[in-house]
């Protein structure tokens, strides 16, 4: 399972970055999706803690229940992979550059 993990965080953002190659509407997309896991990992942390603080109970298992949301743990791995996807793009527009 470590493996699985370990190789889709690197497969991913290339199959993403080939994709919006092919598919520029794709790139828009992978944008859009990424401001909505923002607005809910935010969102969710936010709310998270703000529980914690005013129910007074700061305790490591009242603080790590957050990683138990579902929402939380989609929208934070994609920003992960939509993260490294971004820096492929840019290292590749750099990339490009240079070579002029």
């Amino acid at each position: 399972m470590k493996t699985l993990l370990f190789c889709s965080i690197i497969i991913l953002p290339i199959i993403m970055y080939g994709l919006a190659r092919s598919y520029p509407i794709l790139n828009t997309i992978f944008n859009f999706i990424a401001i909505i896991s923002y607005i809910a990992f935010g969102g969710i942390t936010a709310i998270s803690i703000y529980e914690i603080i005013k129910n007074n109970v700061v305790f490591m298992t009242n603080i790590h229940a957050v990683f138990l949301n579902i929402y939380f743990i989609i929208s934070g791995s994609f920003l992960g992979i939509y993260g490294l996807y971004q820096l492929i793009n840019m290292t590749v527009k750099q990339l490009k550059q240079t070579k002029k």
